[in-house]
Protein backbone atom coordinates (compact mmCIF):
# COMPACT_ATOMS: atom_id res chain seq x y z
CA UNK A 1 0.00 0.00 0.00
CA UNK A 2 2.77 2.43 0.90
CA UNK A 3 4.66 1.67 -2.31
CA UNK A 4 1.54 2.32 -4.39
CA UNK A 5 0.85 5.56 -2.54
CA UNK A 6 4.45 6.72 -2.93
CA UNK A 7 4.30 5.97 -6.66
CA UNK A 8 1.00 7.88 -6.89
CA UNK A 9 2.63 10.82 -5.11
CA UNK A 10 5.41 10.97 -7.67
CA UNK A 11 2.89 10.68 -10.55
CA UNK A 12 0.76 13.47 -9.09
CA UNK A 13 3.86 15.61 -8.81
CA UNK A 14 4.65 15.07 -12.48
CA UNK A 15 1.39 16.67 -13.68
CA UNK A 16 2.60 19.83 -15.49
CA UNK A 17 -0.22 22.41 -15.61
CA UNK A 18 2.12 25.04 -17.05
CA UNK A 19 3.14 22.76 -19.89
CA UNK A 20 -0.47 21.76 -20.58
CA UNK A 21 -1.87 25.30 -20.54
CA UNK A 22 0.88 26.63 -22.80
CA UNK A 23 0.47 23.69 -25.19
CA UNK A 24 -3.29 24.27 -25.41
CA UNK A 25 -3.16 28.06 -25.80
CA UNK A 26 0.02 28.48 -27.83
CA UNK A 27 0.49 25.02 -29.41
CA UNK A 28 4.11 25.19 -28.23
CA UNK A 29 6.43 23.60 -25.67
CA UNK A 30 6.89 26.13 -22.85
CA UNK A 31 10.29 24.60 -22.04
CA UNK A 32 11.66 26.24 -25.19
CA UNK A 33 10.78 29.77 -24.04
CA UNK A 34 11.47 32.14 -21.17
CA UNK A 35 13.29 30.31 -18.38
CA UNK A 36 12.81 26.97 -20.15
CA UNK A 37 10.70 25.24 -17.50
CA UNK A 38 7.06 24.46 -16.81
CA UNK A 39 6.59 26.43 -13.59
CA UNK A 40 4.20 29.24 -12.71
CA UNK A 41 6.85 31.98 -12.89
CA UNK A 42 7.65 31.12 -16.49
CA UNK A 43 3.93 31.04 -17.32
CA UNK A 44 3.60 34.44 -15.65
CA UNK A 45 6.34 35.93 -17.82
CA UNK A 46 4.98 34.41 -21.01
CA UNK A 47 1.20 34.53 -20.48
CA UNK A 48 0.40 36.72 -17.48
CA UNK A 49 -1.43 36.18 -14.17
CA UNK A 50 -4.62 34.87 -15.80
CA UNK A 51 -2.77 31.71 -16.76
CA UNK A 52 -0.09 31.65 -14.08
CA UNK A 53 -2.48 31.67 -11.10
CA UNK A 54 -4.16 28.31 -11.85
CA UNK A 55 -0.74 26.81 -12.53
CA UNK A 56 0.45 28.07 -9.14
CA UNK A 57 -2.59 26.68 -7.31
CA UNK A 58 -2.33 23.25 -8.93
CA UNK A 59 1.41 23.06 -8.26
CA UNK A 60 0.86 23.91 -4.58
CA UNK A 61 -1.88 21.28 -4.27
CA UNK A 62 0.39 18.66 -5.86
CA UNK A 63 2.56 18.97 -2.77
CA UNK A 64 -0.08 19.53 -0.12
CA UNK A 65 -2.61 16.82 -1.00
CA UNK A 66 -0.41 13.69 -1.00
CA UNK A 67 1.45 14.75 2.15
CA UNK A 68 -1.83 15.46 3.95
CA UNK A 69 -3.28 12.08 3.06
CA UNK A 70 -0.01 10.31 3.85
CA UNK A 71 -0.25 11.73 7.37
CA UNK A 72 -3.93 10.76 7.65
CA UNK A 73 -3.75 7.26 6.16
CA UNK A 74 -0.43 6.03 7.53
CA UNK A 75 0.75 6.33 11.14
CA UNK A 76 4.28 6.95 9.93
CA UNK A 77 5.56 10.51 9.68
CA UNK A 78 8.75 9.40 7.98
CA UNK A 79 6.68 8.01 5.14
CA UNK A 80 4.89 11.36 4.81
CA UNK A 81 8.29 13.04 4.54
CA UNK A 82 9.29 10.61 1.79
CA UNK A 83 6.09 11.53 -0.04
CA UNK A 84 6.93 15.21 0.45
CA UNK A 85 10.23 14.71 -1.33
CA UNK A 86 8.65 12.57 -4.08
CA UNK A 87 6.02 15.23 -4.81
CA UNK A 88 8.68 17.89 -5.35
CA UNK A 89 10.91 15.45 -7.23
CA UNK A 90 8.03 14.56 -9.55
CA UNK A 91 7.34 18.23 -10.24
CA UNK A 92 10.99 18.86 -11.06
CA UNK A 93 11.63 15.64 -12.97
CA UNK A 94 8.52 14.30 -14.77
CA UNK A 95 9.55 11.15 -16.63
CA UNK A 96 7.35 11.82 -19.67
CA UNK A 97 8.85 15.28 -20.22
CA UNK A 98 12.37 13.85 -20.27
CA UNK A 99 12.79 14.78 -16.59
CA UNK A 100 12.61 18.51 -17.34
CA UNK A 101 9.73 20.06 -15.39
CA UNK A 102 9.42 22.97 -13.00
CA UNK A 103 11.78 24.25 -10.32
CA UNK A 104 9.88 22.96 -7.33
CA UNK A 105 8.96 26.11 -5.42
CA UNK A 106 5.14 26.03 -5.46
CA UNK A 107 5.06 22.29 -4.76
CA UNK A 108 7.59 22.74 -1.94
CA UNK A 109 5.40 25.42 -0.39
CA UNK A 110 2.42 23.06 -0.54
CA UNK A 111 4.48 20.41 1.23
CA UNK A 112 5.71 22.87 3.87
CA UNK A 113 2.18 24.13 4.58
CA UNK A 114 1.08 20.65 5.62
CA UNK A 115 4.24 19.57 7.44
CA UNK A 116 4.81 22.69 9.55
CA UNK A 117 2.31 25.51 9.11
CA UNK A 118 3.91 28.23 11.27
CA UNK A 119 7.37 27.76 9.71
CA UNK A 120 5.65 27.73 6.32
CA UNK A 121 4.12 31.15 6.99
CA UNK A 122 7.55 32.56 7.84
CA UNK A 123 9.00 30.89 4.74
CA UNK A 124 6.29 32.54 2.66
CA UNK A 125 7.14 35.89 4.25
CA UNK A 126 10.80 35.44 3.25
CA UNK A 127 9.70 34.65 -0.31
CA UNK A 128 7.65 37.83 -0.70
CA UNK A 129 10.08 40.04 1.22
CA UNK A 130 13.09 39.07 -0.90
CA UNK A 131 11.12 39.53 -4.13
CA UNK A 132 9.78 42.90 -2.93
CA UNK A 133 13.31 44.10 -2.17
CA UNK A 134 15.22 42.61 -5.11
CA UNK A 135 12.51 41.75 -7.70
CA UNK A 136 14.34 38.46 -8.30
CA UNK A 137 11.83 35.60 -8.08
CA UNK A 138 14.63 33.05 -8.25
CA UNK A 139 16.43 34.58 -5.26
CA UNK A 140 13.22 34.76 -3.25
CA UNK A 141 12.50 31.14 -4.15
CA UNK A 142 15.93 29.85 -3.14
CA UNK A 143 16.14 31.80 0.13
CA UNK A 144 12.60 30.93 1.17
CA UNK A 145 13.13 27.18 0.79
CA UNK A 146 16.55 27.57 2.44
CA UNK A 147 14.90 29.26 5.44
CA UNK A 148 12.30 26.55 6.07
CA UNK A 149 14.53 24.10 8.01
CA UNK A 150 15.75 26.95 10.21
CA UNK A 151 12.20 28.04 11.03
CA UNK A 152 11.26 24.44 11.81
CA UNK A 153 14.23 24.24 14.17
CA UNK A 154 13.28 27.47 15.92
CA UNK A 155 9.56 26.69 16.26
CA UNK A 156 8.94 22.94 16.19
CA UNK A 157 12.38 21.36 16.60
CA UNK A 158 11.34 18.28 14.62
CA UNK A 159 14.60 16.86 13.34
CA UNK A 160 13.05 14.68 10.63
CA UNK A 161 11.18 17.61 9.06
CA UNK A 162 14.42 19.62 9.16
CA UNK A 163 16.25 16.88 7.26
CA UNK A 164 13.41 16.63 4.73
CA UNK A 165 13.50 20.40 4.28
CA UNK A 166 17.24 20.29 3.63
CA UNK A 167 16.82 17.57 0.98
CA UNK A 168 14.07 19.55 -0.72
CA UNK A 169 16.27 22.65 -0.62
CA UNK A 170 19.11 20.77 -2.32
CA UNK A 171 16.68 19.66 -5.03
CA UNK A 172 15.46 23.22 -5.52
CA UNK A 173 19.06 24.47 -5.56
CA UNK A 174 19.89 22.01 -8.33
CA UNK A 175 16.93 23.18 -10.41
CA UNK A 176 17.94 26.83 -9.91
CA UNK A 177 21.61 26.36 -10.76
CA UNK A 178 21.36 28.37 -13.99
CA UNK A 179 19.52 31.14 -12.14
CA UNK A 180 22.31 31.26 -9.56
CA UNK A 181 24.89 31.62 -12.31
CA UNK A 182 22.90 34.43 -13.92
CA UNK A 183 22.50 36.17 -10.56
CA UNK A 184 26.28 36.23 -10.07
CA UNK A 185 26.75 37.40 -13.67
CA UNK A 186 24.14 40.15 -13.31
CA UNK A 187 22.06 38.64 -16.10
CA UNK A 188 19.05 37.35 -14.16
CA UNK A 189 15.74 38.92 -15.19
CA UNK A 190 13.77 40.76 -12.56
CA UNK A 191 10.07 40.39 -12.00
CA UNK A 192 8.22 42.48 -14.57
CA UNK A 193 11.02 42.46 -17.14
CA UNK A 194 9.97 41.14 -20.51
CA UNK A 195 11.40 37.84 -21.63
CA UNK A 196 13.16 37.69 -24.94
Amino acid sequence: MKIAFAFFTYLLGTIPPGFIIFRITEKKDIRKYGSFNTGATNVLRLKGWKYALPVLIIDVLKGAIPVYFALVLFPDKRFALICAFLAVFGHCFPFYLRFNGGKGIATSLGVFAVLAFKPFLLTLAVFFLVIAITRFVSLGSILSVFSFPFFVYLIQRETEIIYAGILIFLLVLLRHWNNIQRLFQGKERKLGEKTQ
